[in-house]
């Protein structure tokens, strides 16, 4: 392989589930199940870690740490916005509710930047076995913000090499014209 070749993905690449933590991408109001789907798949794997994390895109990532963890800015350094600090007390306080009781350990991490590169670091950073992501509510803008974003489940599964988990949030009729 050269300088330039990107390694591709391979059965040497691949963790094992079996105690290697779970990466779970989660966005605050999202509904429970991506979180109960990785509860299940950790219980599933003997328990391994969740690393809970919630990318902001409105930040950007001043250093990255060997733990995952970043220290992150804002895009306008005239601007100071201490809403992100409220958004990451919700997050953790929901995420306390939801893993009391299942006996999965589980930590949270507050990420800025592109979600794929993100989430890509982090899975890294702790040896992650999967990756686990909710698709986007459902409704018109929703599919517009896909259309012009693009699937962060699609950017992840082509710029890393574990296996992405996408958890549907919303079903849409196969009969229902998809631009009304």
């Amino acid at each position: 392989m050269n300088a330039h070749e990107v390694p591709q993905p391979s059965p040497s690449r691949m963790t094992p589930f079996a105690g290697h933590p779970i990466v779970v991408a989660i966005v605050p109001g999202q509904p429970e199940l991506v979180a109960l789907t990785a509860i299940s798949w950790s219980q599933a794997a003997g328990n391994p870690p969740l690393y809970f994390a919630y990318v902001d895109t409105t930040r950007f990532v001043l250093e990255e740490f060997p733990d995952g963890t970043v220290r992150h800015g804002e895009v306008d350094p005239d601007t100071v916005d201490d809403r992100w600090e409220d958004r990451r007390i919700q997050i953790v306080e929901t995420l306390t509710r939801v893993m009391e009781g299942t006996g999965v350990p589980w930590e949270f991490r507050y990420l800025a930047g592109r979600p794929d590169r993100s989430l890509t670091h982090l899975a890294r950073a702790v040896d992650a076995a999967a990756i686990v992501v909710g698709t986007r509510a459902p409704g018109r803008g929703a599919r517009v913000r896909e259309f012009l974003e693009g699937s962060v489940a699609v950017q992840l599964s082509h710029h890393q090499h574990r296996p992405v988990l996408v958890v549907p949030l919303g079903v849409v009729d196969w009969k229902t014209p998809l631009w009304r």
